[in-house]
């Protein structure tokens, strides 16, 4: 119920309710025919859109299915926690793995084989969580060590700075350090204030 009725112990009078039992001897027949008839114009154009909006949702929609047996990535965020500067969440998300799915648990979820080094993490997850890991001859993979919380999220923690730059605005200047991350390449390196920086990665500047 709506927290009105919930409060109040009846309905609250509004032209959705105007049609029903005990409501009409408020109003005249003829106003209470009118909003009737306009209330039922409303939810079926209100039913017309939202059946419009879901034929061009299921258009893009597809059902992920996976076989047992079958190499799959693992979707991990990094924390909140981190800065950025300039474009925002550019280290997330990532994948992890590939990792072997060793049996199916319902419709929609999966059980991995996880390493040791996860076994804090439950092995079961859902099919929006994975992608499929199409194996390439060329394709080199490293499986560094790193270290996940429960909910799947870890901490970037900056190897060095690449480069120092001073960004001029009209009234002040911002000393900027290109910080290269634990989990990333070069190319993925980003622009950090160099203040913040020192205050929460003092050693990196030693």
């Amino acid at each position: 119920m709506a927290p009105y009725e919930a409060l109040y112990g009846r309905k609250c009078i509004s032209p959705v309710h105007w049609d029903e039992v005990g409501e009409r001897k408020l109003l005249g027949p003829d106003i209470v025919r009118e909003m009737t008839e306009a209330v039922t114009q409303i939810r079926q154009r209100m039913g017309t859109a939202q059946s419009r909006q879901k034929s061009y949702s299921d258009q893009r929609r597809r059902m992920l299915e996976y076989s047992v047996g079958e190499l799959v990535f693992l979707k991990v965020a990094p924390m909140k926690g981190v800065m950025r500067f300039g474009k925002k969440g550019k280290l997330s998300p990532r994948y992890i793995g590939p990792f072997r799915i060793t049996e199916r648990i319902g419709d929609v979820a999966y059980r991995l084989d996880l390493p040791a080094l996860m076994s804090q993490i439950h092995d079961v997850f859902h099919v929006s969580m994975l992608r499929k890991y199409v194996s390439n001859p060329s394709h080199i993979l490293t499986n560094e060590p790193m270290e996940l919380k429960s909910d799947l999220s870890y901490e970037e923690v900056p190897m060095g700075i690449l480069l120092r730059e001073v960004k001029k605005l009209r009234n002040k200047e911002i000393p900027l350090v290109k910080v290269l991350w634990r989990n990333q390449s070069l190319e993925e390196a980003t622009w950090e204030r160099e203040g913040e920086m020192r205050a929460k990665y003092p050693d990196l500047f030693r």
